[in-house]
């Protein structure tokens, strides 16, 4: 099982203060806008998105048929076939994706510590 792209989603207080914190650390605007209320930052392989207001904590986040820069990638595990061998590992997921339709789709889990994961798939 091959979860795709991995970035650490974060919740933050002050959005700009947040990505100039982040710039001063070598990460560059990949992707987002501040009307938006969030940006994609990229420092070589390490990805992580800062967010304001849109969710609690702090989420671990894969992103199956993505490479790191956000674009598709040949064969991948689709988020259903992920979801049926979590199922399977009788993990409790927190939301599902339907099992039927192919394309995008997320499902939630929690980690043992409580930490959120979010396998969101786009393609």
């Amino acid at each position: 099982m091959h979860l795709g792209a991995f970035s650490a989603s974060l919740s933050v207080k002050d959005l700009e203060v947040s990505r100039e914190f982040y710039e001063a650390l070598g990460f560059n605007v990949h992707a987002g806008a501040a009307e938006s209320r969030f940006y994609i930052m990229k420092n070589g392989n390490a990805i992580i998105g800062i967010f304001q207001g849109m969710f609690e904590g702090n989420i671990l986040t894969f992103n199956p048929g993505w490479d790191e820069d956000g674009k598709p990638v040949g064969e991948f595990s689709d988020i259903r076939e992920i979801q049926a061998d979590l199922q399977a590992k009788n993990i409790e997921l927190i939301a599902t994706v339907d099992g039927v339709k192919p394309g995008p789709g997320r499902v939630m889990l929690k980690d043992p510590d409580g930490n959120m994961v979010l396998l969101d798939q786009h393609v």
